[in-house]
């Protein structure tokens, strides 16, 4: 199967590596100005990683046209702009598969949404979602992850093609709770970092059980299956996101607690300011979020917040 990847960023450089490695013909593109592309171009190397010679690299999008799957691995709030671009090439009759987590800031959108809103409709959109690290999967360490989309044809060829001994697949069922599980992972992900920078890590554990509770009620409400919250996307990709010393997340919430510079993407940074849309427009309560946009946006106080946590009203665990 032919294949481009875009974006040569530490998650698409492994994707690339990753289905070069299953027996796919993969182009991975970048960006002519990417300090990533151009280190590739003179050495086919990151720091993670080598990409072997039958790999091909190009700064040229024109090789969206010759994909059968065109696979995007960008910022999440960079989407629209990339989506606005390819509009300048022939794309039909392609699988898009989105390996990225977030919300779009401002309008709410989940990123299937902006593919499709963008895409000719000859095109079938589907999600790579799940736990996993470059540094692990590299290795030769197996994990779990699950591809959805709304066409059921496009989902179970996507597994049968890309699953491995290295990377079990799961079919999903629900883009809205599978996207919004994903993204929602990323802004518990910097809550737990900050705790960790507190001090305070024993209270991972009700983080985690609260803050699955809090993203179901947000699925449900949006007509998503709020089982999904429990799944691979959101619960599932906990240890990699809450615990995991490699988690970009994890360690932004650390080092913003200590007052650290931390300058690699946290997509959680800028998924909280959406989720809060999202639960305005739905009319759900997310404390959690609601906290931690508080910290990160006004300069609330961590502990403040924590306490305000700790001191609501008191309540059934499970009651909807």
């Amino acid at each position: 199967m032919k294949i481009t990847v875009i974006g040569c960023g530490r998650w698409g450089s492994l994707i690339t590596w990753y289905l070069d490695h299953i027996g796919h013909q993969v182009t991975l593109y970048g960006r002519a100005g990417s300090r990533r592309m151009q280190t590739f171009l003179a050495t086919r190397q990151n720091d993670l990683l080598t990409l072997p010679e039958s790999i091909a690299l190009t700064t040229d999008l024109h090789c969206v046209e010759d994909a059968e799957v065109v696979i995007i691995s960008i910022g999440s709030q960079g989407l629209q702009a990339l989506m606005d671009e390819l509009k300048a090439y022939a794309i039909k009759d392609k699988t898009i598969v989105l390996c990225m987590k977030g919300i779009e800031i401002g309008t709410g959108r989940r990123l299937s949404q902006i593919a499709l809103d963008n895409l000719d409709s000859s095109n079938h959109v589907a999600v790579w979602l799940g736990p996993g690290h470059v540094q692990e999967f590299y290795r030769g360490i197996p994990n779990c992850m699950v591809i959805d989309s709304y066409d059921d044809d496009t989902r179970k060829m996507l597994v049968r093609e890309f699953s491995s001994d290295l990377i079990r697949f799961y079919y999903g069922m629900d883009m809205i709770g599978n996207e919004v599980g994903a993204a929602a992972k990323n802004v518990v992900g910097i809550a737990a970092g900050m705790l960790d920078g507190l001090h305070l890590s024993s209270l991972k554990g009700p983080l985690m059980s609260r803050g699955t509770r809090e993203v179901a009620r947000l699925i449900r409400t949006m007509g998503g299956n709020e089982l999904s919250a429990y799944g691979l996307c959101h619960l599932g990709d906990y240890e990699a996101t809450v615990f995991s010393p490699y988690s970009h997340n994890r360690q932004f919430g650390e080092s913003f607690v200590q007052g650290r510079e931390y300058h690699d993407l946290a997509e959680g940074y800028y998924t909280v300011r959406a989720m809060l849309l999202l639960g305005q427009r739905y009319g759900v309560e997310l404390p959690i979020c609601q906290a931690m946009y508080k910290v990160l946006y006004e300069n609330a106080e961590p502990r403040e917040m924590l306490r305000g946590l700790m001191n609501r009203d008191l309540k059934l665990e499970f009651e909807r």
